[in-house]
């Protein structure tokens, strides 16, 4: 199966929520990968934050034309813990982020909620 992004919302940091077309969703965190000449113009996080997910593309993609293929993200993908439940925009998720040894759940709100 060739992979698509289908949405993809900024939970905090360089942190990315993401959902594939093969129902695959989770959390990417790119703090680690925004170097080089295109990529190192996303740690401005106003800069990270005007992503959008390119129809034609079906991946994420930045005004700079900075872009991430969908498999590198799947790879990257932190898969949610079964039985906890956030909401993202208006969409009902399962996410997790975890940081270090932290885990939050992404509330209503897109604040985090400790769940340590």
């Amino acid at each position: 199966m060739i992979l698509h992004v289908k949405v993809a919302r900024h939970l905090h940091d360089y942190v990315l929520w993401v959902k594939f077309n093969d129902g695959a969703e989770g959390t990417v965190d790119l703090a680690g990968e925004l170097d080089g000449e295109v990529f190192g113009a996303l740690k401005d996080l106003a800069v990270f934050r005007a992503f959008r997910v390119d129809p034609v593309l079906e991946t994420v993609v930045w005004p700079n034309g900075a872009d991430l293929a969908p498999e590198f993200l799947y790879e990257k993908m932190k898969r949610p813990s079964r039985g906890k439940r956030a909401k993202v925009g208006k969409e009902d998720h399962q996410i997790m982020a975890r940081e270090g040894k932290k885990c939050y759940k992404i509330s209503k709100g897109k604040r985090k909620v400790s769940l340590d």
